[in-house]
């Protein structure tokens, strides 16, 4: 078939001819002897092919000859098809799809260079890396390390570790005095909570009796510390979610309670904080972002909210007989995630509200009394932090202390981190490990 037009590669040549075009479908536009025809070379054909190796190309759906992967539809012209069904042809004639021809240099194929590489859920072969996320990471807590391996964007194993915890010469021998000290520093997160297990531990030792206005106070100012605790993991949240004005808020009433505002009933720091629990409750963002994010079945490496967010009823302050005076009831819920620990941490914040309120009077911890004379003995203590059951067992020669045993919450709830690594998006990983509120500090140092 000859063409119509036929021009020269040169400009005037090339508008001529474009001129001549037009002219010929304006004749022929509306002629009624004008037919349907087809062109070979604009055909459109739908076939299938490999996405690991495109030289195989099928005319129906079905699975890749040499990886066994489903075909994959694709459009092409009728001539770049043809020309790609012969080379597949000639491709499955004879060639070693290991080690292919071109060009007189060896090539490996997709398959051989993969096939060592570990497999992604999917069923593809992806080379994994490790990435180090922290010491210092927005929303995690300063001296966190996570040591993390990375499938593209999704979490396939973790290590967590501390950079910041307890060294060994920390427990070592030391006189009575310098061991409260240390005690009051373990943890910069819980500072009250570690004296207070000290003393009552030395106590035991000592077979002394705290009077009852003694009991209060401690209820008192853990209570505020564990109010002051919640604050600060929830404005970790915030910063990690993005969610700037809970951080805002968090960060505020956080540093009310550092400076000792008074709560009382029907006080306005008591008011902020209810209004803040009530905001939060009502938030279909957090109840959206949270839900289903780092499930954990009940383990009974769990302390703390992560235990009572799984369903586990531990807590320390259940024996006490200072707090079962003022009514005090656990708080658990059974999901065991992230939005279930986040529930018992706002319900802890209402049950500490109430328990403050309660009291005669705003408290403070008063200096520890020293006991007179040297005195020797074990002593047994146990102590609910904001973060879980800290437990503490030592033994004083000549008011000299030797730690013979420190369990802290932390430590327990770092090896959970592990578990979340189940080819887990890498933002819901971080909110699941936010979720732990792992204080670093009360954990021993790697």
């Amino acid at each position: 078939m000859k063409p119509d037009v036929v021009a020269e590669l040169e400009p005037d040549s090339v508008a001529a001819g474009i001129e001549e075009i037009r002219t010929l479908f304006a004749q022929g536009a509306f002629q009624s002897a004008v037919s349907d025809f087809e062109v070979d070379g604009i055909e459109t054909r739908v076939t299938y092919t490999c996405a690991m190796h495109p030289e195989v190309v099928r005319d129906k759906p079905g699975s890749c000859p040499i990886c066994g992967m489903e075909l994959l539809q694709r459009e092409s012209g009728a001539d770049e098809e043809k020309h790609n069904m012969h080379e597949s042809e000639d491709s499955h004639g004879g060639m070693d799809h290991n080690h292919m021809d071109h060009g007189g240099m060896d090539f490996m194929s997709m398959v051989e260079m993969t096939k060592d590489l570990p497999r992604s859920r999917d069923g593809l072969p992806m080379e994994w890396i490790k990435a180090e996320f922290g010491p210092l990471f927005p929303g995690l807590p300063g001296g966190l390390s996570l040591t993390l391996t990375l499938d593209g964007d999704a979490v396939v194993e973790a290590r967590g570790r501390s950079l910041a915890g307890i060294r060994s010469e920390d427990l070592q021998t030391m006189p009575l005095n310098a061991f409260l000290n240390k005690s009051g520093r373990l943890d910069p997160l819980s500072s009250s909570a570690y004296l207070m297990l000290a003393v009552n531990a030395i106590e035991d030792a000592s077979d002394t009796k705290p009077g009852d206005e003694d009991r209060i106070e401690r209820i008192a100012v853990l209570e505020r510390e564990r109010i002051s605790s919640h604050l600060g993991w929830l404005s970790n949240l915030g910063r990690l979610l993005g969610y700037e004005s809970l951080r805002r808020r968090t960060n505020a009433l956080q540093y009310d309670f550092v400076r000792g505002r008074e709560v009382g009933r029907n006080s306005k720091l008591e008011a902020e904080v209810r209004g803040l629990i009530r905001a939060i409750q009502r938030s279909p963002f957090l109840s959206h972002r949270l839900r289903g994010v780092g499930k954990l079945s009940p383990d009974e490496r769990m302390s703390g909210p992560v235990a009572r967010a799984s369903g586990l009823v531990r807590d320390a302050r259940m024996g006490d007989v200072a707090y079962a005076a003022l009514g005090f009831e656990p708080s658990f819920f059974e999901g065991g995630d992230s939005l279930s620990r986040l529930r018992v941490r706002l319900a802890e914040l209402e049950s500490s509200l109430d328990l403050l309120v309660s009291l005669p009077r705003t408290l403070t911890l008063r200096e520890t009394k020293l006991y007179g004379g040297a005195f020797s003995g074990e002593g047994n203590a146990e102590i609910e932090t904001p973060r879980g059951t800290a437990r503490l067992r030592l033994k004083v020669e000549d008011s000299f202390v030797d730690v013979l045993a420190l369990d802290m919450p932390s430590e327990a709830n770092l090896t959970l981190v592990e578990g979340l690594a189940d080819d887990t998006e890498l933002s819901e990983f971080l909110v699941s490990v936010n979720s732990l509120d792992i204080s670093p500090w009360s954990t021993r140092s790697s």
